[in-house]
């Protein structure tokens, strides 16, 4: 168990690193799992030592949010000054994200006319 721990914390590390001295904008908790994502690919033995512990880890998921829930009641202040944009921010991305993920999902299910009229003119030429 202390081993998995270690790799994971040992990526997170990695990605920090790789973020911090990185032009692109991107978190490095973010980087570490792309990382550890990649190794995994490649290292099916890395993914036999680590699962059983990485599961055990995701059973206690919710506790990993206490932190996000006590920093929210500390800055209840501040939170409390900007809570329109707050709120008009979630409701927009949400929108967002519901509308790319549902033009994303219908243009991978129904393949588009003109790849349909394309496969059908090379049919007739063979």
């Amino acid at each position: 168990m202390f081993f998995c721990f270690f790799v994971l914390f040992l990526f997170q590390a990695i990605g920090e690193v790789l973020s911090r001295y990185s032009p692109v904008p991107i978190p490095g908790p973010v980087v570490g799992m792309v990382v550890l994502f990649l190794c995994l690919l490649f290292s099916p033995r890395l993914l036999q030592k680590i699962e059983k512990a990485s599961m055990e880890l995701l059973q206690h998921l919710s506790l990993l949010f206490v932190p996000a829930g006590v920093g929210i009641m500390v800055s209840q202040e501040q939170i409390g000054t900007a809570w329109i944009a707050i709120v008009v921010s979630m409701v927009v991305s949400t929108v967002v994200t519901m509308v790319v993920v549902a033009v994303s999902f219908q243009y991978l299910q129904n393949p588009s006319a003109s790849d349909t009229d394309k496969n059908a003119s090379e049919q007739d030429h063979a």
